[in-house]
């Protein structure tokens, strides 16, 4: 019985640091932010997302002005091809079947390197953006005295007093009164090192 006693005592001593240690959390104070409605009305997103437009539709006029003369010389090549009846062209057409091929490889790497680097500039842009929101939350829940923010899109209802969209907003137009457009040129893989 006495080490019954004993043992109860000990496992009291060992349990009640550990709930004395513990507290309580506080109150959520949510606050809400719709951050589609940030990304279209900020000043530097308005005039990051009209340069990205201007840049794939500079894309898209590259890929035409690319595609024209290389359809035509397809359809030329192929009329040639036709006109021979199954024989064997000769080196003439041999090489202009080469040199087509070789155009179209050009244009093709070229419209796929512009893509990665609309890609690029694209998530450099989302990138600016992130950074700069972060902080700005911060602040504003500070400011706001929540605890929690959520982006509205994540909420099934929300009143508006808990809403502070446009303290981000105000905020960011702020600290980020443009962006820039264009990423840095991607690192060059570095080169093997022998030993």
């Amino acid at each position: 019985m006495k080490k019954l006693l004993v043992s109860a005592a000990v496992a009291a001593a060992i349990l009640t640091p550990s709930v004395a240690l513990a507290q309580a959390v506080p109150a959520a104070v949510i606050a809400v932010v719709d951050l589609d409605r940030i990304t279209t009305e900020c000043t530097a997103c308005k005039t990051a997302s009209a340069a990205l437009r201007a840049q794939v539709t500079s894309l898209q006029n590259r890929e035409k002005s690319l595609a024209t003369p290389l359809q035509t010389e397809q359809k030329s090549i192929q009329a040639a091809i036709d006109a021979l009846q199954g024989k064997e062209p000769d080196a003439a057409l041999q090489a202009r079947v080469k040199a087509f091929q070789a155009r179209q490889q050009q244009g093709a790497q070229e419209v796929q390197a512009q893509q990665v680097q609309i890609q690029r500039n694209q998530q450099f842009i989302q990138k600016q953006i992130s950074d700069k929101l972060g902080p700005i939350y911060q602040s504003v829940m500070q400011r706001r005295g929540a605890n929690v923010m959520l982006e509205t899109g994540a909420t099934l209802a929300t009143t508006t007093s808990v809403d502070v969209t446009s303290d981000v907003l105000a905020a960011l137009n702020t600290a980020m009164p443009s962006v820039s457009v264009t990423a840095p040129a991607a690192p060059k893989p570095a080169a093997p090192q022998g030993r």
